[in-house]
Formats: structure tokens, C-alpha cells, sequence
């Protein structure tokens, strides 16, 4: 413990001299912004030798810091890092709650969290590349030397759980594929990003495991690289750095995780204006870096260049020529699972190629040939690996392939016959004959003897076949085919960076809070947003929360939000959705100038109700959702509605048809049965629809409190409209010229007074809803209808006879 403190302490005075060397500098004060369509749009340290402000990015800017003096402005730190690219009429301002980005539309992104721990007073660019931000004390209360991105500096640290994200280009400093972690057991060791921490992933460490906790690492004046442990002695020195006769005040220094996944020392000769020159590197080998290429394929160096290049598996080509990471896919139409696929295909033998173990199956006791027809005969072996007798069959994709030394690999392939000498796009790796198969007469007659006598079971043999389950190798690297093309499991680690430390908030529903990242696909960076929940399936076991996970991944439906994955690591339970850049239905109805046409509000209540009807009766475990509102109905880029939070209170089992649990939902859209302790059946979904169908025809909320008081509830309003036969006052149009078929109006009032009785028996399934919607069903008088119309003798709506 006191070993703890010592080392605190000593981060802490290094922090206070560095602030007390550097508060010279320029001061920029409360109030103080910038804008890249002005004249001032970066701060100057004092030196001049760096700059904070916007730097061109893509076809906008970005927010950064980089190194102004010299000929490269190389950058080495940015803001917010994974966000598109700022237009010009964005504008910086620092005010007592930090640095805040104001976009002209009036939207505040924090650039400095969104809370510091005191008020600021004043910042600088100071000249150690550091910007900071002061109390009125002069104590730093908030620095980007805490929050590095793919570069340290000297006097800058990483500290124990913190981590360097490389860039994708050298033009885009997103985070790109590869990361360097200080971790908690005192090694510093890298790894490809987005998948889950594993030392067989990782592919380059400081060798310092359990040596020390809470150690870090550091960069001084000289260029010397090292680790400090807790006790604030240097554990490991990776680089010496200069000596002092040497004059180091004349040179730069940088530590980088680069773009291709190496760690490089930099120095730059500033009395020359040199380049940056590399001190020192990580490794020569450029394909050592742990996914390089994408899947499918693997990396290889240019003997005379010298430069790195990704190489397509035989039978498959890039999906992109000009984005050769984003891995290959098959160049070939024929399925190896034909009943004649041993014909169709042929193997192929690498002698210098591997890639991650993910077997479904390992066969002992074989010899080469063996391994080669047992993978030819199995249509889901697509690869086999060869080693010590054992033949361990795999699937594809395959990923993180790169060349080996080991003689005693051997490396198949399966490599359809119509693909000719065709080995795959920019294939340069030696490459065996097929293995000929020996034309052994008595077992080819032998062989159809069965067949004709057997034929019936051989039949039913190859149907199992192809869909049989293999038994997975005992092993953490082990991954089961099918959840993958289902969901991916997270690390939380893996979406702290991916949302950047959860700083971009959504919105905030029911179930918890929802937070904007990204994630490094194959083809390229993808938007999702993460909800982190805190109300639900916390208490429950690891293997009930990943069976919920997979019921909900196993649902398909274009008006269902698809999850992408989940993070369970101790009391943590997030979730992984796309991300949708139309926001909420609420959003859509209430706060858009431009309110949906007629015809897209139906749309959209249509889509709603066959989401709902899927989950009710046409998924594999029904789903009765308790939460239906404007806010967890989402819409794509194509105004295609998605709902969302599915499968997050209790899933029914085949045999259920209704629960008792406490109430769940949001206040004016939970049918009248939660409040009355009775059971809830999907009925109560059914309600919760009908008051959303009202709120899309009205285009407005359930209760309104901006309107005169006899209207502010939407449902007895609704009923008001109803009796005084008016139901087109309901509807709020952008054009009074807009055409709105008054049968369908009606129509649509009526399935929504159906769907909100009082009695969850007389509420139709979602089933006759739908019908409902497409007009194969007549729709009655409701009976709340009928109730209210019981003192008038004109039985209609609007005109229109009921």
C-alpha cells in the first residue's frame, strides 16, 4: 500500500513541476475560441514549436494538436478522434465548464468531459506539446497528457490500464486497427483492436508480466523509453535515448504507434529541420502486426521494397482492390456442400502460412494425405492445418494469417477445380500441386456397391452432414461458427475505446444509457451505439444472460433493431446495436420542422406492427416487449422504423403464455393490467402499439401540457374527436392541402381504439391488427367507442359510418 502512495505521489509532484515549469506560456483565458473559417484557428505554444486548433481532415477538419515549427506538421494528439469531420462554421470556446465544441445549429459537443473538477480559469499550449486547462489556483485540473491517442511525448505517460490507438492513415488519425496496452500486471503488450484481449493474440510485449502493478510507461528529454514500476524505479528500459554530450535540447522526440501496427522511437533534428528518424522499432518483421490483413487473406513483404502487402487464400479475391485490408472473399460461385462437391474441389498445400486457431474439429493420428482427403470429403472444411499427426479442420473467414518459419505445418486448402492455376489475387506464396488422388479400382467399386445398396441413408447422411455440429477444441481461442455470424461478445475494454470513454451520449431509456462509437469491420469503420444497461438482467448468471443475448441475436426482421453484440465482464451488461442516424420516432414527430406526410406516418405504424407481430409469434421464443414507445422505435438513413430494447424483460418460454413480473414500461404507454397485478400477456404490447398509432397520426405526445387542457391527454382527446365526429382534428399536416383519404384516417383511429381497451381480452393479436392494416378484415365499432357514442343516435366517425 505505501508502495502505491510513493508512486502516486511521485506522478503527482511530476505533474505540479511540469505546471509550474510551463505557466509561463501563453495564457488563453475564459471566453477565448477558435473557428477554421477565421484567421484564428490554433493556439501557438510559447516556443511556437506546437499548435492546438483545427487542422484539415478528409473534406472538413479535425481538432488537434500537432507540431508547428518544423516542415512535417505531424500530429499527435486529437479530439474526439472517431467523429466525421467538423464543417467550417464549427467554433471552439472555453468557458468555465471546459473546452466546448458549438455547432451552428446550437449543438454542444464537451472536448474536456462533461464534468471537470473544478471551474477553469484559463488553458495554454504549453511547450512540452501539452494543453492545458487551470483553476484559478493555477492547478492544472484538466490535460490531454491524460488522454493520449496513438503518440506520447516527452514527460507524457501511459498509465497502468490506458492504452495507444493507432491511426487509420497517415491523413486519418481515427482509431485504426491496432493498440498498445500498459497493463494491469505490468506488461506493456500490443494487440489488434476489436476483439477480446487474449495472449494469443498478442504480438508484441515488454516481457514484464507480474513484475509490478500500477507500473507505467514513460518518455524523458533524451529519447529514453522505459517502464517505471509502483515503487517509481525504471522496471525496463526499452530505448537509452541519447547520451548527454549530445545536446538533446536540439532534438524532438515522439513515441508512435503507427499506422501499419509498430511501435517506432522517432527523434527530429530541430537545428537541421530534418525528417523524423527512427531511434528505434518494435520489430523488423512488417507482418508481425496481429490482423494486418483482413480475412481470408495474409500478409507478405516485397524483397525488394521492402513494403508489406495482403495476399488473397487461393480461391478467393479482395473485396476491395484499393482497401486490400479489408480482407477477401470467395472468387467462386460453387457450394463446397454439393452432393459432387469432392469433384468440384481439389486441395492445395502452403508450406509457410497459418493463421488463428479456430478448429471445429481436430482428427489424430493422421497422416498428410489423410488430412487432405478427410478435408476434401468434408464440405465444411474449407482449410486444415497439418502438424505432429493431428489435422485441425476450419472453416471460413479466416483471419489474422501471416507466414511462419515452422517446417512442421503443413498448411491446406480446399481450391475450387473451375478456378484453374487461379491460387488468389497477388499471390506470390509457394504453392504445392493439388494431391492427385490414386485410382484404387476395389475401393471405388466397394464404394458404389454401398452407395447403391445404402442409398436411401447415404441420402439422409449427406443432409445431416451439412448441418451437423463439431465439436469445438477445448480451448480459449476456440470460437463457435455460428455465434459469430450472430453476435460478437465485447470486451468492456474493447467499448470504452470504441465510444471513446463513453463521452457521446445518446439518450437515456428504461432500460439505461446509450452511447455513440465505432467499431473496425472488414469493409471498413461502422457506427454503433451502446447501450450500457442498468436496471436489467444484471442479477442474472453469465450462461441465462448469454442465452437471452442469443434468442435476441437469432431475430431477424427489417423492422426489428439488429444487436451486434454485448459485453458481460462481472456486473457489467452492455449492449451493441447499429446505430441509426434518424434518431427516435419521438424525435422524428416531435422536434422535426417537418413533420412525416401522411402516407409515411401509415408506413411507419405499419412497420411497427409487423415488428410486433414478429415477436409475438413468428420468432423462435416469443418476445413480449413491455416497453412500446416513440422512444424505443428507431428510424434508419432509408426512414425505415426499427424497434428497439426487444428481449430485455422477460423472454417466454414455448409452454408460457404470460408472466408476473414488476412493472416495466413508460408512463402513459403501459396497458392498465400493470397496475392492477394481473398477468401480462403479449396483449399488453398490443396496448402500448395503440397509443403509438395515435401518437403517429397526431404527430404529437401523449400528453401535451402546450395545449388547452381539455386536449393534453392524447387518448381522451382521441375519444373527444370520436363522439363529436372530428377525427380530423387529430391530424397535424405540413400542407392544409396535403391528402389524407378519409377511410383510411378512420380506419386507422379505430385499429388504435381497438388496441387501447380497457380489457386486454378484447385487444386483438397483433396478427388481426396487421390484417387490420391491410384491409382483409373489417373493423367493428370498438366497444369504448360505442360508450362514448352511446347518447348520439349518428353512429359514425368523421362522417364516415361505422
Amino acid at each position: 500500500m505505501a508502495a502505491l502512495q510513493l508512486f502516486f505521489l511521485l506522478i503527482t509532484q511530476i505533474c505540479i513541476s511540469n505546471a509550474q515549469q510551463n505557466r509561463n506560456s501563453i495564457n488563453i483565458s475564459v471566453g477565448s475560441s477558435l473557428s477554421p473559417s477565421t484567421n484564428k484557428s490554433f493556439w501557438l505554444s510559447n516556443s511556437g514549436q506546437f499548435a492546438f486548433g483545427f487542422y484539415q481532415y478528409g473534406n472538413g477538419f479535425a481538432l488537434g494538436i500537432w507540431f508547428e515549427k518544423i516542415q512535417q506538421k505531424t500530429v499527435i494528439w486529437t479530439a474526439n478522434r472517431d467523429d466525421q469531420p467538423l464543417s467550417n462554421d464549427v467554433t471552439l470556446i472555453l468557458n468555465r465548464d471546459g473546452l466546448v465544441l458549438q455547432q451552428k445549429q446550437g449543438l454542444q459537443v464537451p472536448i474536456t468531459g462533461v464534468s471537470l473538477p473544478a471551474a477553469a480559469a484559463s488553458a495554454s499550449m504549453l511547450d512540452s506539446g501539452n494543453f492545458a486547462l487551470y483553476h484559478s489556483n493555477s492547478t492544472i485540473i484538466w490535460q490531454s497528457f491524460d488522454h493520449p491517442t496513438d503518440t506520447i511525448l516527452p514527460g507524457q505517460h501511459v498509465m497502468s490500464g490506458h492504452s495507444l490507438v493507432s491511426g487509420v492513415s497517415s491523413m486519418n488519425h481515427s482509431s485504426g486497427r491496432f493498440q498498445l496496452i500498459m497493463q494491469l500486471d505490468g506488461n506493456l503488450k500490443q494487440y489488434p483492436l476489436g476483439i477480446t484481449i487474449s495472449p494469443y493474440y498478442g504480438y508484441w510485449s515488454s516481457g514484464t508480466q507480474d513484475k509490478s502493478k500500477n507500473s507505467s510507461l514513460n518518455l524523458d528529454e533524451n529519447g529514453q523509453l522505459y517502464l517505471l514500476n509502483s515503487n517509481g524505479s525504471i522496471m525496463k528500459t526499452i530505448f537509452d535515448g541519447q547520451s548527454q554530450s549530445q545536446q538533446f535540447n536540439n532534438f524532438a522526440y515522439r513515441f508512435t504507434i503507427d499506422v501499419d501496427g509498430i511501435l517506432r522511437l522517432y527523434s527530429h533534428n530541430l537545428v537541421q529541420n530534418s525528417s523524423w528518424v527512427a531511434e528505434w522499432i518494435s520489430t523488423r518483421n512488417k507482418c508481425d502486426p496481429v490482423g494486418l490483413c483482413g480475412l481470408n487473406s495474409y500478409c507478405t513483404v516485397n524483397n525488394i521494397s521492402q513494403e508489406t502487402d495482403c495476399s488473397c487464400l487461393p480461391g478467393f479475391d479482395f473485396i476491395d482492390h484499393n482497401q486490400k485490408s479489408f480482407g477477401c472473399q470467395r472468387n467462386s460461385g460453387i457450394d463446397s456442400c454439393k452432393s459432387d462437391h469432392e469433384k468440384a474441389f481439389r486441395v492445395a498445400e502452403f508450406d509457410v502460412l497459418e493463421w488463428e486457431n479456430n478448429s471445429y474439429s481436430v482428427v489424430y493420428y493422421m497422416n498428410k494425405t489423410e488430412c487432405q482427403e478427410d478435408c476434401l470429403r468434408d464440405c465444411n472444411c474449407m482449410v486444415a492445418l497439418f502438424e505432429n499427426q493431428h489435422c485441425s479442420k476450419q472453416m471460413v473467414p479466416l483471419r489474422f494469417a501471416k507466414p511462419h518459419t515452422s517446417a512442421l505445418i503443413k498448411t491446406i486448402v480446399k481450391v475450387p477445380n473451375n478456378g484453374g492455376g487461379d491460387y488468389g489475387t497477388n499471390s506470390n506464396m509457394p504453392l504445392k500441386k493439388g494431391h492427385k488422388r490414386k485410382n484404387i479400382t476395389v475401393f471405388v467399386l466397394v464404394c458404389i456397391i454401398i452407395a447403391l445398396t445404402i442409398l436411401l441413408f447415404s441420402l439422409f447422411f449427406l443432409y445431416r452432414k451439412q448441418f451437423k455440429s463439431y465439436k469445438n477444441v477445448p480451448n480459449e481461442k476456440t470460437l463457435i461458427v455460428h455465434d459469430i455470424l450472430a453476435l460478437r461478445s465485447f470486451s468492456l475494454r474493447e467499448l470504452e475505446i470504441s465510444t471513446s470513454g463513453f463521452i457521446h451520449k445518446l439518450g437515456r431509456g428504461s432500460f439505461g444509457t446509450v452511447f455513440k462509437g465505432t467499431i473496425n469491420l472488414p469493409n471498413g469503420e461502422r457506427a454503433i451505439a451502446v447501450k450500457r444497461l442498468e436496471k436489467v438482467v444484471v442479477a442474472e448468471g453469465e450462461i441465462e444472460f448469454q442465452n437471452e443475448m442469443k434468442t435476441i441475436g437469432r431475430t431477424h426482421h427489417r423492422n426489428l433493431l439488429r444487436l451486434l453484440g454485448y459485453c458481460h465482464e462481472g456486473s457489467n451488461r452492455l449492449l451493441v446495436y447499429d446505430y441509426m442516424s434518424n434518431g427516435s420516432l419521438a424525435n422524428f414527430l416531435f422536434k422535426s420542422e417537418i413533420k412525416p406526410n401522411w402516407k409515411e406516418r401509415v408506413s411507419m405504424a405499419f412497420g411497427i406492427a409487423k415488428g410486433i407481430l414478429y415477436l409475438h409469434e413468428e420468432c423462435e421464443n416469443q418476445i413480449i416487449h413491455c416497453d412500446i414507445n416513440p422512444n424505443n422505435i428507431l428510424i434508419d438513413e432509408n426512414r425505415v422504423v426499427k424497434i428497439a430494447d426487444f428481449g430485455l424483460a422477460k423472454l417466454l418460454m414455448p409452454d408460457q403464455t404470460r408472466t408476473t413480473t414488476g412493472i416495466k414500461g413508460t408512463r402513459g404507454f403501459v396497458a392498465p393490467e400493470w397496475h392492477k397485478n394481473m398477468p401480462i400477456t403479449s396483449k399488453a404490447d398490443v396496448y402500448s402499439f395503440g397509443v403509438v398509432l395515435l401518437v403517429i397520426i397526431s404527430c404529437r405526445p401523449h400528453v401535451d401540457v402546450n395545449v388547452h387542457e381539455r386536449e393534453a391527454i392524447l387518448v381522451d382527446f382521441t375519444y373527444e374527436c370520436v363522439k363529436a365526429n372530428q377525427v380530423r382534428n387529430l391530424v397535424q399536416l405540413n400542407d392544409d392541402d396535403e391528402d389524407v383519404e378519409e377511410e383510411e384516417l378512420v380506419r386507422m383511429v379505430k385499429i388504435g381504439l381497438w388496441c387501447i381497451e380497457e380489457e386486454p381480452t378484447i385487444r386483438p393479436a397483433m396478427k388481426k391488427v396487421v390484417a387490420m392494416f391491410e384491409g382483409t378484415v373489417d373493423i367493428p365499432l370498438p366497444p369504448g367507442v360505442a360508450s362514448y357514442n352511446s347518447a348520439n343516435s349518428s353512429n359514425n366517425i368523421g362522417g364516415v359510418t361505422m
